[in-house]
């Protein structure tokens, strides 16, 4: 029976730049060759999984698809806001967080908070992914990160990498590192082989996603990002394939309530194992429609107890007003004239309007440049991040 091909390794020599800073320890063993991974090319490899492994991943799939159409059929404050939370979670995984409330200042330009802006920067990479989903091609994934990094790294875009990186073991050298990447040199043509496995269509999807992106992880293409990038990728792949179609069904999240299981299973994967990457996105698949679900209809009941505060034609201002916060739920005058298309004078009359029925509070001090929170929206953003990090059995 043919096996998944594992990576092999190859021996690099390293030069130490003589400015390192560290023990004489250390400085010694960051000395002479280091292992780099050498990953198989896979375009054209067989994909053979287990029968179980097929099974759990055809059920996450109908789990997937069922969650994608029900959620479609609501509308678009809830795609905009399970892509924030898929983009919070993805982050998280990298330990970038930010609450529901630093977030969303962050896309007024109003936070100080650096990693509520890398976050929403994720954001921008997550609807670059869908965007591009109908090709997947090396320029789509380099624009990927291109979205994620442009305003924090903007030195880290635009190319593969061209220096060796590594994960964990310090920052003097790869030699202590508990993965090395392949060599800069190799990365070019194993992420055209990449494109070329990710084009295919005789493999299930999520089980094509899934390899897909542990492959990625594999080749670490970019001097920073990866990760996030990855997950989109993986996104942009259920979305070319239509598994997904409306929405992005918040997977990192299902990741994040076992963030080793999920690294054990990209190593799994490195040892030509796939069946565990496979069933860790499976799995965070059943965990991110049980969560998704529960955020969906939270924020449904939000917006019919709003409903019931509030008489006015359903086309107003107002009921506009209260649609535009359960996907942004903090904003300014000028904001809201914006996305509903009134005039300033209108979108503070319903806001003013809210705040008299206690749909929104006022955040900030004074009458100059004021912001105002629904804060029901942000308590069930966060309440949907914590049940993330919650490890289940």
């Amino acid at each position: 029976m043919p096996t998944w091909p594992a990576v092999a390794y190859e021996p690099r020599p390293w030069q130490r730049s003589g400015d390192e800073v560290a023990s004489r320890r250390a400085l010694r063993a960051a000395h002479g060759d280091y292992e780099a991974a050498v990953p198989p090319l896979i375009a054209d490899a067989a994909v053979e999984l287990a029968a179980e492994t097929l099974a759990i991943a055809d059920d996450a799939s109908a789990e997937l698809a069922r969650f994608d159409a029900e959620s479609g059929v609501i509308a678009a404050p809830f795609a905009s806001i399970l892509l924030r939370t898929e983009s919070a979670s993805s982050s998280e995984i990298e330990h970038v967080t930010a609450s529901a409330k630093q977030l969303a200042l962050a896309e007024l330009g109003r936070s100080r908070s650096p990693n509520a802006r890398l976050v929403v920067a994720n954001v921008t990479a997550m609807q670059a992914a869908l965007d591009l989903a109908d090709r997947i091609d090396e320029a789509s994934i380099l624009a990927m990160q291109d979205a994620l990094l442009r305003e924090s790294a903007p030195g880290y875009v635009g190319a593969w990498r061209s220096e060796q990186v590594w994960v964990g073991g310090g920052g003097i050298s790869p030699h202590a590192a508990s993965f090395v990447p392949p060599h800069h040199d190799r990365v070019p043509a194993l992420m055209a082989d990449l494109v070329e496995f990710a084009r295919r269509t005789d493999i299930p999807v999520l089980a094509h996603a899934a390899i897909a992106h542990a492959q990625f992880e594999t080749i670490h293409p970019f001097p920073d990002g990866n990760g996030r990038t990855g997950r989109a990728l993986l996104h942009s792949m259920l979305r070319h394939h239509r598994l997904t179609r409306n929405v992005t069904v918040p997977v990192s999240a299902g990741l994040l309530a076992d963030t080793d299981a999920y690294f054990r299973a990209l190593t799994e994967y490195r040892r030509g194992r796939p069946d565990a990457i496979v069933i860790a996105v499976a799995e965070a698949s059943f965990a991110a429609v049980r969560n998704g679900r529960t955020l969906v209809e939270e924020l449904r009941a939000i917006a019919e107890g709003w409903d019931t505060k509030v008489t006015a034609r359903s086309h107003s201002s107002v009921h506009r007003a209260m649609r535009f916060l359960l996907q942004q739920p903090v904003v300014n005058t000028r904001t809201l004239a914006a996305s509903l298309d009134v005039s300033a004078v209108a979108a503070q009359a319903a806001i003013d309007r809210l705040v008299d029925v206690g749909v929104l509070t006022q955040i900030s001090a004074g009458n100059r440049n004021r912001i105002w929170q629904a804060t029901d929206v942000l308590d069930a953003l966060d309440a949907f991040g914590a049940r993330a990090r919650r490890r289940h059995g």
